[in-house]
């Protein structure tokens, strides 16, 4: 696979993308409660007519960033193909969210679940709302390193050339595979 994300599409702002799907990835994250079954009730929550998920890295146990004293997150990267547009994906993955109860009290604080748009196609978009590619992403391991797991060619992505893993925050230990609905919880 070569470090290119998705051919450029007509209007990544609207609401559907255009007929062929776009390969996104989304960052999601936990640390509130049963960690797995948020996030393993939130890649259920992606697929759909619009969105289907095509591969979830594994299951990374990392330290909290921001300052704000919390337990450690479970984090993963979801790839999926979607006929939404990049803003209606947002829209999605807010609602994933609310879906797990999410209280927004403090900037990087505790939550059931944190859902980010990562990366859409080769799209770089900034609007108020949402900044592609995520703003942060080459200064996390917990972001970076579930990404280049399931694809390792990001790695040499013009976008996210800034990534290195010594200097990016967070220390990462995988933790295995996402469990199946009916597997055990964390």
């Amino acid at each position: 696979m070569s470090a290119s994300i998705e051919p450029e599409t007509a209007d990544p702002l609207g609401e559907t993308s255009s007929v062929t799907p776009i390969r996104a990835f989304l960052g999601l994250g936990s640390n509130v409660g049963d960690r797995l079954d948020h996030l393993r009730r939130a890649v259920g929550g992606l697929d759909d007519a619009t969105t289907a998920v095509v591969a979830v890295s594994s299951v990374y146990e990392t330290e909290p960033v921001g300052g704000v004293e919390q337990d450690a997150f479970h984090n993963i990267v979801v790839e999926v193909r979607t006929e939404l547009s990049a803003d209606a994906l947002l829209r999605r993955c807010w609602e994933l969210e609310q879906r797990a109860r999410r209280v927004r009290l403090v900037r990087w604080g505790p939550r059931t679940l944190d859902v980010d748009v990562l990366l859409y196609g080769d799209h770089q978009i900034d609007t108020p709302d949402l900044t592609v590619p995520h703003p942060r992403m080459t200064e996390r391991n917990f972001v970076m390193v579930p990404l280049l797991e399931l694809d390792p060619s990001l790695q040499d992505h013009p976008l996210l050339a800034a990534y290195d893993p010594d200097l990016a925050i967070g220390e990462v230990r995988a933790i295995g595979a996402l469990p199946a609905a009916d597997g055990p919880a964390g």
